[in-house]
């Protein structure tokens, strides 16, 4: 069985598909993944229909029993696969850390009988897939998170405050909560005021339902069992950085352990490296995840 064979080198990334058997809420069509590189050396996946994690694991003398789930931002269009997904899995193996960047499915009407929760069934079987796994592949079960990028970072905190309800086949009762966020440059809210209306349109269509539109803006949904929080957003950012405050402030009132880094200048989409700033906002994860005791 494939997931059998991924611990043989610590150095590679193997490829797993998401789902064992049928893959729920799909329709049967044939598989139009396509994926292109600009002249930047950034990788964009677009019609994902077949939702895969990439397994980066760290040096077993590095290893500390943490992991991450990845998911690459793309306002629900496409996916930013390498500098959104890729390239920081690499960075996490060098801090120790297990890294696994999910190909989340677009949410498309024609693939999907029910396109708004395919992404959010997707985040919920990866956290289930490394959490049952955890103990083969040496992860500690309490220490796994998820980040997410823009859309991704919608994604990652709809997992993270969505969690009680199962929108995927859970007869182990295997807990979906994933035990941290990392949010970046996130889309948090779908409202008119602060929201991204691309991904809200995106993922609800066009003439989302007011009540559609309150479900997704997680900002609403914080309680004090979210998980710990970690959010990165720059001031002249175009999707407004309200949301990352927003999301913040929820966190706040319910006495919830947060970090937020904001930068005054970058935009949006700039991965790992925001040319404005001489702050690595990895290395301040890196810091926040040993002060948590993430990594143990």
């Amino acid at each position: 069985m494939i997931l059998m064979n991924i611990m043989c080198n610590c150095y590679s990334q193997t490829v797993i598909p998401l789902y064992r058997d049928s893959i729920p809420n799909a329709r049967q069509m044939a598989d139009e993944e396509k994926s292109d590189t600009d002249k930047n050396g950034i990788v964009r996946i677009s019609k994902v229909s077949r939702p895969t994690l990439t397994v980066y694991f760290p040096a077993k003398e590095k290893a500390t029993g943490a992991a991450v789930i990845v998911c690459p931002g793309g306002g629900y269009r496409i996916l930013a696969a390498s500098h959104e997904g890729q390239d920081v899995a690499k960075r996490f193996t060098e801090m120790g850390v297990a890294a696994f960047v999910l190909k989340y499915r677009i949410p498309d009407d024609q693939t999907m009988v029910n396109k708004e929760i395919g992404p959010l069934q997707d985040a919920q079987r990866a956290i289930q897939l490394v959490r049952e796994n955890a103990k083969k592949w040496k992860i500690d079960e309490n220490q796994i998170g998820i980040m997410g990028f823009s859309a991704g970072g919608h994604l990652a905190s709809t997992a993270g405050t969505h969690y009680q309800q199962s929108y995927i086949e859970n007869s182990k009762q295997i807990s979906l909560r994933p035990d941290f966020l990392i949010l970046v440059y996130p889309v948090i809210s779908f409202t008119d005021s602060i929201g991204h209306s691309g991904s809200r349109d995106q993922l609800l269509g066009k003439n989302a339902l007011a009540e559609k539109i309150a479900q997704y803006s997680n900002q609403t949904h914080v309680t004090p069992n979210t998980p710990p929080t970690f959010l990165v957003h720059a001031k002249d950012d175009p999707v407004k950085v309200q949301n990352s405050l927003v999301f913040a402030e929820a966190l706040q009132k319910n006495k919830v352990a947060y970090k937020i880094h904001l930068y005054e200048k970058g935009g949006h989409g700039y991965g790992m490296n925001n040319p404005t700033s001489e702050v690595k906002w990895m290395d301040l994860v890196e810091k926040w995840m040993l002060e948590k005791n993430w990594p143990k």
